[in-house]
């Protein structure tokens, strides 16, 4: 039994794309021409986009920012990730995914790699934004406590 967690993509332009939009791929295998299967450690954080349309438009768009999940752990499932992961955030439709695609842009333009971004940080993002509030950026102090933090947990 594999320890990873393994994400299937999608790709039909401009009918059903999905794409990691951060995370640590560590195997990547092509299923067909519109299909891959990407895969991560345990307990590496990534982000996943799926967009779907029809003749008339836009029928979903969804973000989740998941944590891959060690063996025997807890997890959700989730269509197309398998085993499941720890959601840490889940949001649906096009204006909530745009929002949470933009908190993202000011920690990379800190220097800060999302993966490596406190998860309390994204369940927050996924709390306000689901309720259509703004979400408080993460800033660099945060970042050096939750590095701290995660050295001194066993």
């Amino acid at each position: 039994m594999t320890s990873l967690t393994h994400v299937e993509l999608v790709w039909m332009a401009k009918r059903v794309e999905s794409w990691i939009r951060f995370g640590r791929i560590v195997e990547e295998h092509p299923v067909d021409r519109s299909c891959r299967v990407v895969s991560f450690e345990p307990n590496s954080v990534f982000a996943v986009v799926r967009w779907a349309a029809n003749d008339y438009g836009t029928v979903a768009s969804r973000i989740m920012i998941l944590r891959a999940v060690s063996p025997r752990e807890r997890y959700a499932t989730l269509p197309t990730i398998h085993p499941g992961a720890d959601i840490l955030l889940h949001l649906s439709g096009w204006p909530k995914v745009e929002k949470a695609l933009r908190v993202i842009d000011p920690i990379e333009a800190q220097g800060i790699d999302p993966v490596e971004v406190a998860p309390e940080h994204w369940r927050h993002v996924h709390n306000r934004l689901s309720v259509n509030e703004q979400a408080r950026p993460y800033t660099r102090d945060q970042h050096k406590a939750w590095l701290h933090r995660r050295r001194v947990r066993p």
